[in-house]
């Protein structure tokens, strides 16, 4: 019994490292590739960068042709017919926008966001950074959401328990936002080996004290979402449309709203964006809590009966 749990517990490790092995496969052809477009046609872009860009490229592209060797469609990986994906993305971003105003109203109650008295304002200037900014982030919505609720979380709960899928599929979501350099390496002394050397920094960067505040709330974002994906069929137009509206409305906050670092209650936000932080971890939290103490109890009532 023992040696079978050991097994059953080193498959499982297995399978979550898989998605880290694809992730080094797609780093290392974008380290390649960066330096052969920097050496052979332009350095606008800094190499750091380039590396940055072309992993994530390559990530979401890996998206076709796993769906093809695991034999999964885009109704295994979430996507509805295209009226009922429509309908779950409307919902989503009400979803979104119900969760996240909370906490921009005790940010701006305890002063910790304050209006940007440098940025002219007006309904014009507002629709057209809400148009901008909802079309942005539908974009790194529908990118990200395929990738971590999509394919990875799809692919993993076939090997794992659902629910551990979903803090996996957390973890490398939280983790990819810090996978950076900041080093400039100059042009002139640049070799094929010169990006393997940001490396060490980028996963550094990953697990440094500085973002374990910003890193526990992407981890707790990744699990409401997977939450969202796992508790309904065929819901990835739920996530896509959630995540679009947080991200909306993070970046129209930050246009007409400064983060005051002088305020006493700046610890419940982090450096790594002015809003996420301990606040959004702790009201996330509570929410699915209340979600599944209310499943429970729906549980308890339908036995009883």
């Amino acid at each position: 019994m023992r040696y079978s749990g050991v097994l059953t517990g080193l498959r499982y490790i297995s399978y979550t490292l898989v998605p880290a092995l694809v992730l080094l496969v797609s780093l290392s052809l974008a380290t390649v590739v960066s330096y052969l477009i920097v050496h052979f046609y332009s350095d606008a872009v800094p190499l750091r960068q380039l590396i940055s860009r072309i992993t994530q490229g390559l990530l979401v592209l890996s998206i076709f042709p796993f769906m093809s060797y695991l034999n999964i469609n885009k109704q295994d990986v979430g996507y509805a017919p295209l009226k009922a994906f429509l309908k779950q993305l409307g919902l989503g971003i009400g979803i979104g926008f119900v969760v996240l105003i909370p906490v921009f109203l005790v940010l701006d109650f305890l002063k910790i966001i304050v209006i940007n008295k440098s940025q002219p304002w007006g309904w014009d200037i507002l629709l057209n950074t809400l148009s901008i900014n909802l079309g942005l982030a539908f974009l790194i919505a529908l990118l990200e959401e395929s990738l971590f609720r999509g394919l990875l979380w799809t692919s993993l709960s076939k090997k794992l328990p659902s629910i551990m899928a979903v803090l996996v599929s957390a973890v490398y979501f939280a983790g990819l936002h810090f996978l950076t350099a900041k080093t400039h390496l100059p042009t002139s002394t640049l070799t094929v080996w010169s990006g393997f050397s940001l490396w060490p920094e980028a996963f550094n960067n990953v697990i440094s004290p500085r973002h374990y505040s910003a890193l526990l709330a992407l981890m707790m974002v990744g699990v409401f979402l997977g939450l969202l994906r796992s508790q309904f069929n065929m819901s990835l137009g739920l996530c896509i449309g959630c995540h679009c509206s947080w991200v909306c409305q993070i970046k129209t906050c930050k246009k007409f709203f400064n983060t005051d670092v002088s305020s006493p209650y700046n610890d419940w936000v982090s450096s790594y964006d002015g809003i996420t932080g301990p606040l959004v971890s702790a009201w996330l939290a509570i929410i699915i809590l209340v979600y599944f103490t209310y499943r429970y109890l729906a549980d308890e009532i339908r036995l009883a009966h």
